[in-house]
């Protein structure tokens, strides 16, 4: 009788939740379908699974406060925004010309200013990268803002931890924000900051419950004396290095000296004001004059679930859309909607050399399958794949006809594209571009094809995973 009980009770939640789904999230079709399969063909767990993975319908209230201060940010694009609309807007380097129409979108959709005369340096090596971090670090002289998803309690998170409070110590200002479930899950809690704060260094958690896997800060950016930033797809952990299990680490950041450095430490000072209540003043000291000495124009580009649209997928597209040559995408997941598949679908078909570059190894299993199944739908129109063999590729970027492209912490799937707070650097330069284009190539040396044929003769078991993972792959 008592299990009959709850039994019933299971069954009015799975029917509110459903309620909920259809009339009051509206949801995505795909993903809303994908919901009620759950509920109504697993109902044991199905409400649980729901609990943890789904009710996006509170987004709206959690992240009010985000979106108010967001709105700070329109007044610094109105020039800039009637100059590209009258088409006056004259860009200082000739490569950004062509791109004129994706600039302009990505400054409606997402209020992203394009900044000139930027310095970009590009990492693809963790101990490099990190090299260069410390080595900002070291030299601050005002404060250290630094924004992370992961944030390890292994050596290279101490050593970071250890750096951050030698300069709290000195007086500078340090600030340190985490995602509480990401840090969490890499061995990391607030215990492992007392250095930090007993030297003086402020550290903020963003969206402290751990138990919803939606709506997590899963952006990596650092911002030094308002100079000099880092962008890209590098956390702070050991395995950012090569030592794990995983072996060797390929990912990719940029360092940026210039004015997009500005847009970095805006979106901090957001993201800080969201999670702390702490708001910061926009002083000459956070926002120094700064001498434009490179020559790549530069926008950051921010989404997630306090944003209306998707504006990183959009300037996916954007670029896709402006292809002639080239378009070469790494990514750890790939795990896209109709439009993505559709626009590397159409772009291969007219003729443009469209590669993707997936990991041979998961990290996640269902998200592993998943990606191939994907990477198979568009195997027959011409689209290329491959599987880095050289330990595991954790790069999000994109670069198109070796001119222009992106760099951050967004993968190709719908919860980069829907779900996270995410922040990638779109730059228009051909010089960082070709260099971005050699590395893929470079990277082609220690990569399998997936051809046509070579997917069409896998297992059935194979065939089992990628369906079952398929068919869930739309939730959240």
């Amino acid at each position: 009788m008592e299990l009959e009980i709850v039994l019933g009770i299971i069954l009015v939640l799975n029917i509110l939740f459903a309620i909920i789904i259809v009339f009051v999230e509206r949801k995505n079709p795909t993903a809303a379908l994908a919901w009620l399969m759950v509920l109504f063909f697993l109902p044991p767990i199905g409400f649980l699974l729901y609990l943890i993975f789904g009710q996006n319908y509170t987004r709206q209230k959690m992240f009010a406060v985000k979106e108010k201060d967001d709105r700070i940010l329109r007044a610094i694009f109105e020039e800039q925004h009637r100059d590209l609309v009258d088409r006056t807007y004259r860009f200082s380097n000739p490569d950004a010309e062509p791109y004129r129409d994706t600039i302009f979108a990505l400054l409606q959709s997402n209020r992203a200013f394009l900044t000139e005369y930027n310095q970009v340096d590009l990492y693809t090596d963790g101990r490099e990268m990190f090299d260069a971090l410390f080595a900002a670090i070291r030299g601050a002289r005002h404060h250290i803002h630094l924004e992370y998803f992961i944030i390890n309690n292994d050596d290279l998170g101490r050593a970071i931890v250890g750096a951050l409070a030698e300069k709290a110590r000195e007086g500078v200002e340090v600030r340190l924000l985490f995602d509480a479930l990401g840090t969490r899950a890499g061995g990391g809690s607030k215990e492992a900051f007392h250095e930090l704060t007993d030297a003086g260094g402020k550290i903020g958690v963003f969206f402290p419950s751990i138990y919803r896997l939606n709506y997590r800060n899963h952006r990596k950016i650092a911002i030094i004396d308002g100079t000099v930033g880092f962008i890209g797809g590098f956390n702070i952990g050991d395995e950012y290095l090569g030592i794990g299990a995983m072996g060797y680490w390929r990912d990719t950041a940029i360092r940026i000296a210039g004015a997009a450095v500005y847009l970095l430490q805006l979106r901090f000072f957001l993201d800080w004001h969201f999670a702390t209540e702490e708001e910061l003043e926009a002083t000459g000291q956070y926002f120094p004059e700064i001498e434009g000495l490179g020559a790549t124009p530069v926008q950051i580009v921010s989404g997630g679930p306090d944003t209306r649209w998707n504006p990183i997928k959009e300037g996916y597209l954007k670029l896709i859309n402006s292809a002639r040559e080239s378009v070469y995408i790494q990514t750890p997941y790939f795990i896209p909607d109709d439009s993505v598949s559709d626009a590397l679908r159409l772009s291969a078909l007219s003729g443009v050399d469209v590669r993707v570059m997936v990991p041979c190894k998961p990290d996640h299993p269902f998200v592993y399958w998943a990606t191939l199944s994907f990477i198979g739908d568009l195997l027959d129109s011409g689209v290329r794949a491959y599987t880095y063999d050289n330990g595991f590729i954790h790069a999000k970027t994109i670069v198109i006809d070796g001119k222009a492209g992106s760099v951050g912490s967004a993968n190709w799937d719908v919860r980069s594209f829907r779900l996270n707070f995410e922040a990638n650097a779109v730059f228009y330069d051909s010089s960082v571009g070709s260099e971005m284009k050699r590395r893929f190539e470079q990277d082609l040396t220690v990569c399998t094809e997936i051809t046509a044929e070579r997917y069409r003769a896998r297992s059935r078991r194979v065939r089992f995973k990628e369906s079952i993972s398929r068919l869930f792959s739309p939730l959240g």
